[in-house]
């Protein structure tokens, strides 16, 4: 079975600490539901070379077993609690993406 993953792009943040409680919430929800975080740059002091468009704000990249896992757990209410939780302004390239087998 093909994994799961969330792929979340943030090509404008204007003030990183804004996303405290939506981090928190959102941890909550993706561990409750199964999924994995494999890599949250650069706010994890990670590092990122940037190509094309050079975009090199925040980006998260979560691992779930399945793909259905992944929808599943966007369509959470612990989720969706932390959809709310996201400030304005703020703007988000979010996908579910399915892996290859």
């Amino acid at each position: 079975m093909a994994k799961g993953y969330w792929v979340s792009v943030y090509p404008a943040i204007s003030d990183p600490e804004m996303l405290t409680t939506y981090d928190k919430l959102a941890g909550l929800a993706v561990q409750a539901a199964g999924g994995r975080l494999l890599s949250r740059i650069p706010s994890r002091g990670g590092r990122v070379v940037a190509h094309e468009a050079g975009i090199t704000e925040r980006v998260v990249l979560i691992e779930f077993d399945s793909f259905e896992q992944a929808v599943a757990a966007y369509e959470s209410e612990a989720y969706q609690k932390a959809l709310v939780a996201l400030p304005d302004g703020f703007e988000r390239d979010f996908r579910i993406i399915e892996g290859v087998d």
